[in-house]
Formats: structure tokens, sequence, C-alpha cells
């Protein structure tokens, strides 16, 4: 099983004694990531929002306090990196746990283990879960007394979203760190430390800037990939006569063509541009051109069906609801299946889309709805819908007149819901393409008896 790190994957054994101090003695034989895997926190790159002074994390590891922590965020962003700088920081033993092929037994093992260290020397265990996802609710549960009698610090982490994820014993019990890819310049401070660090290539390769710009594109915001090319590049080149990496070895070093984007990132944003607006327009063709074309140059995929799940709403709506579904079920498949087999997932999206009728009434509502809000129009609720479940409510007369919809048979009673500073409103206006031809009826229906129209 890969583990993962902002600048490399971590070994795959397990280490049980002793701290990290002298895991970076030796570098033969190791991956370019793995040689470049910062040592303090300060050496780490991004995840500012999670390392600036006075954070929880920081304040954490200086003050050298037992903890738990639930890392949470995509490939590449710097979970493995932060246990083992935690781990290096605080001179605890560092032990690595996969989720994946440890069960229970494992567990418990470690957490008696790091017990009993604790008592006899002192020394506390930095305990990593990689995939904690994968624990079953019993193997979860195995780490609960561990954390409880801070046997061991935990450093869970998961690329899952851990209120689905986790236990809820587990959660609460954690500090929750979200963490985000890599912007471009990250991405760029990650190259340029491992292009002239003894660690790394040691100044011993040059890189072109169209070339730098193409692999720092396809990295897609995660560090590990963008060291594991550039060290493919790097190699390519060094069989040149000025061990240069040009456009052309990077492109053949990584196996992909570069479709170029400028510099300044214009192309990107056009190109993205056009295939929303061709997809909005129904030209499904032209939205498979602007997809592929963004696929080829190394765009991150979940970029694209994040904006194709935008675009469902924005240009489709209640023109055909199921739009948003199959959006959805797109961005989900990108996360479960990866590259390059979601390309055709995302194409099926565009089609479906660019052919779906199309309406912006979602749209136009709630911008309506909030610039009211924002003009001031935020009267009080009224009396009736306020919340009646605490003892004294109905001597305030909170609820007292509320009309329960259910007892009337149509399901629906003439009622006033909104406060008075807009109860005359219409935000929706209901279109007359596809399915909202329908909302159009029953919304007008529907808001007729409410009113009393």
């Amino acid at each position: 099983m890969e583990q993962e790190g902002l600048f490399g994957a971590a070994p795959a054994a397990t280490t049980t004694g002793g701290s990290l101090a002298g895991a970076d003695e030796s570098y033969a034989g190791q991956p370019l990531a793995v040689r470049m895997r910062p040592r303090a926190l300060d050496e780490v790159v991004g995840q500012d929002h999670l390392l600036g002074p006075g954070t929880p994390l920081r304040r954490l590891v200086e003050e050298d306090h037992p903890m738990a922590l639930v890392l949470w965020g995509p490939p590449g962003t710097g979970k493995t990196t932060l246990a083992y700088v935690v781990s290096r920081a605080t001179q605890r033993t560092f032990v690595e746990l996969s989720a994946v092929t440890a069960g229970v037994k494992d567990v418990r093992e470690v957490m008696e283990r790091a017990r009993r260290e604790l008592v006899r020397t002192g020394t506390g265990t930095v305990l990593f879960v990689d995939e904690v996802h994968r624990f079953s609710k019993t193997q979860q549960d195995a780490l609960l007394p561990g954390v409880e009698n801070r046997w061991v610090s935990l450093v869970a982490a998961t690329t899952e979203n851990p209120f689905f994820a986790l236990i809820s014993p587990l959660l609460s019990r954690s500090l929750l760190l979200t963490l985000e890819p890599l912007g471009q310049e990250g991405i760029e401070e990650v190259f340029d430390r491992a292009l002239t660090d003894e660690r790394g290539l040691g100044g011993t390769v040059k890189i072109d800037d169209d070339a730098r710009e193409h692999l720092v594109r396809l990295s897609g915001g995660d560090a590990r990939r963008a060291l594991t090319y550039l060290e493919a590049a790097a190699g390519a080149a060094t069989g040149s006569d000025d061990a240069t990496i040009t456009l052309q070895v990077a492109e053949q070093a990584v196996d992909r063509a570069a479709v170029r984007y400028d510099r300044d990132g214009d192309q990107h944003y056009d190109v993205a541009s056009a295939l929303i607006k061709s997809i909005r327009g129904s030209d499904a063709d032209a939205g498979l051109h602007y997809l592929a074309r963004m696929a080829e140059a190394g765009e991150d995929p979940r970029f694209l069906a994040r904006r194709l799940v935008i675009l469902a709403s924005e240009d489709i709506g209640l023109a055909d609801p199921s739009a948003l579904q199959t959006a959805v079920a797109a961005a989900q498949a990108v996360q479960l299946i990866g590259w390059p087999e979601a390309q055709i997932t995302l194409a099926h999206a565009v089609i479906a889309l660019a052919l779906a009728p199309k309406s912006n009434s979602v749209v136009k509502a709630i911008g309506a709805a909030s610039s009211d809000v924002r003009a001031g129009l935020a009267g009080a609720v009224p009396p009736h819908l306020r919340d009646a479940h605490y003892s004294g409510s109905k001597k305030i007369g909170h609820g007292t007149s509320y009309s329960y919809a259910h007892d009337d048979p149509r399901g629906v009673v003439e009622q006033q819901y909104a406060p008075d500073s807009v109860a005359d409103k219409q935000y929706y206006e209901p279109g007359t393409r596809g399915a909202e031809r329908d909302y159009a009826e029953r919304y007008t229906r529907l808001r007729t008896i409410i009113r009393g129209e």
C-alpha cells in the first residue's frame, strides 16, 4: 500500500523504537520524493492555515503536548509528512500502522508497547495510522484506550470525509485538520528545493521554463507526484550534453503531451470558460473538445468535476433535476477510480449536461433573495414558526398558532412563512423548459394556497 506525504512516500516498514533522528542519515536508493521530505515544521510547504504561528498544531508540537490528530486531505498534501515531523520535533517513538493490513490485534499490541514504554522510560509514542477510514468500527474502537489514556499521540490520515468514515468517539477526541492541495507557487517552491538541495538533485540538472510549467501543471497540487515527475525528467536529461530538462524531455519522461497554456494562466481559464459555455450552449462536441484539451494538458480532474457540478445547478437547475445527480456522481467517480478512466466518466457528464434542457431560474432566485438580505430585509421570524420545544415557549406565543400542513388533506395550508419584510416577495420565477414546466404549475398552485391569493 502506498504511504504518502508532502514530499514523498513513507517507508513501508514500521518504526517501533526510537525517534526519527536517524531516518534521514542515508538517502542511497531512495526516491527524490522521500529524500526531500521536510524534517521540521518550518520546512513544510503550504498548509499555512495549519502551521502558522499560534495555530493549534504548532502549539501542540512546540509545547510537546500529547495529541490526537485526524489529517484529512487528498494524496500528496502532507499527511504522512506531518506525522513524521511531529514525531521528530517531539522526540517520541514513531510507530506506523496501515489500516489496509493491520487488525485489532496489531492495534492492541502497539497500545500495550506504548504504555509500557511510557511507564518505563517516560518516552511517548506517535502512532500514525494511514488510511484510517479503512478501519472497521471495532478496529477504531481499539484506538480509544490509547488516546484517552494518552499512551500514544495518534495521527490518523484519511482521504475520506471523517464525519462519515470515523466513529464519533474517536472524532470527538481528535483535532481535525484539513489539508489542501498545493497551489502553483507551492509546487514551484518544492521544485526549487529539489533542484538545488543536496538531498535532492543538488544543482546537477537545469530545467527550461516551459518544461517547468508543464510539470507543475501535471502535478495537480500533489507534491509527491510533482517530485516523481521531476525525478523522471531529470533522469532522462542526464544523458544530454548540458543536463537540461526541456519540454520535449519532460513530455517523454511523463508520457503526456503538453497542450500549452500560457504562463500567466489565461489559457487555462479561457479553456475552462469555453468548456462551461459550450455545455451551457448545448454543444456536446465542443464540450468534449475542451474536456479532452484540458485532460491532455494534465488538468486536475477534480477541478473539471467541480466545474460540472456548479454548472448543473447554475445552467440546468430544475429544467432537469437529474443533471445535478449526474454531475455529483461523476465527481464521486473521479475520486473513486482516478485517472485516466475518470476521463470517460467526465465525458459522460459533459454530454448529458450539454443535451439537458437549460434554466437559470435557480441562480436568479438565490441571487434575488441574497440581494434582499444584504439590503437589510431580514425581519423577525413569525412567532408561530419559532421553536416551541422548550419549557415556557408557549407563554411567549412561540408556535401557538402554527398550522401543521399534514393535517390538511391537501398537505398544504394557508400560512405566513416569510418575515413581514419580504412576505410579498417572489424570488423563484419558473422557467418553461423541460421538467420545469411541471414545477411552474405546481409552484403557482401551492403559492395560491399558502398566501390565500
